[in-house]
């Protein structure tokens, strides 16, 4: 061998070795120091509540303590922003609601940071459906009796939402695009007051997160018609899916997971996604989701994940699109 070929081949091989020495390193210092866990909504919510159970379980898990950091503002930008440009050394990790990853691209022209360039999704971590609910002076039992008193009265029926562009009130728009039918949508400043005005037969509608929906629902203060999900849901077993109400494609869930720096090093994501794993397994972590109206969230591989939340988006952008929503 000549020896500048020769010289070529030590030298790849020295920075061969060194890369794998220096991703070797990385695995086996991580976690170096604490564990942020950014919450991108105030504290006291249930964003809030799931990520301290992470930051709880990674803490004991990995033996290093792990601390959650709320970042509330601009529908979950601001903490969005704060991952994107942290250190990718996974010592910065964001708790992500769907709509900040598939949603929000969506709505706005221009966002703050790119889910697609600027996060690694480690885990989902989990899911919640909504319910379709009803105020009792609405005299339909089923959503096909429902659909059926909206086309009699049409533009007559108002559903409210927690604001323009979430998933409650998205949930409604694919709906009534699904069953052809005409309701006015009604804005609030968040799920109570919404929840407040559907109580008092304000308004007749709302699809509501199941964590909220349960209490008036079982109380008989309003009425369930079907859920998102694509089986029965086991706190309410009696109310059928909306799917097997005669919408085979409707499926909405809030969702959450957990995500990284896109540079963070595969070995120390590999460590992350390893301990979340665990979590999703452990007895306890499980129950203290459901708890809270939370389930886990199965898809695991990255290919899963990707998949998953590729069906997702495809599914509002039609939704967007069609209803002609923005909030540029």
């Amino acid at each position: 061998m000549k020896l500048p070929a020769r010289s070529a081949l030590i030298a790849w091989l020295v920075s061969v070795t060194a890369l794998a020495a220096t991703a070797s390193s990385n695995a086996a210092e991580f976690p170096a120091r604490s564990i942020r866990v950014v919450v991108p909504y105030a504290a006291g919510g249930p964003t809030d509540v799931l990520g301290r159970l992470v930051a709880d379980f990674l803490g004991r898990d990995l033996g290093q303590a792990a601390f959650v950091e709320n970042k509330p503002g601009a529908q979950g930008a601001i903490g969005a922003e704060t991952v994107a440009r942290a250190d990718a050394d996974g010592h910065t990790l964001l708790i992500v609601a769907g709509s900040m990853i598939v949603q929000n691209p969506l709505l706005y022209k221009k966002l703050s940071y790119d889910p697609v360039r600027d996060f690694r999704v480690l885990a989902l971590i989990t899911e919640v459906p909504v319910v379709m609910e009803v105020h009792p002076s609405v005299p339909a039992r089923t959503v096909a009796e429902f659909v059926a008193y909206a086309k009699q009265n049409p533009g007559k029926l108002s559903f409210g939402s927690a604001g323009t562009g979430g998933t409650i009130h998205l949930a409604g728009e694919m709906f009534r695009q699904m069953a052809g039918i005409e309701m006015t949508h009604v804005p609030y400043k968040g799920a109570g007051p919404a929840l407040t005005d559907l109580l008092a037969g304000n308004i007749q509608l709302m699809f509501d997160s199941l964590g909220t929906a349960l209490p008036p629902v079982r109380s008989g203060m309003l009425r369930a018609l079907g859920v998102s999900s694509a089986r029965r849901n086991s706190d309410l077993p009696d109310i059928p899916t909306i799917a097997e109400s005669g919408y085979p494609d409707y499926l909405v869930s809030v969702w959450f997971g957990v995500v990284a720096p896109a540079k963070v090093p595969d070995s120390v994501a590999q460590i992350l996604e390893a301990s979340l794993d665990r979590a999703m397994n452990n007895d306890a972590f499980r129950a203290s989701l459901e708890k809270i109206g939370y389930s886990v969230l199965r898809p695991r591989s990255r290919a899963a994940i990707t998949e998953f939340i590729d069906a997702d988006r495809a599914r509002w952008a039609d939704v967007i699109k069609t209803r002609h929503i923005s909030l540029d």
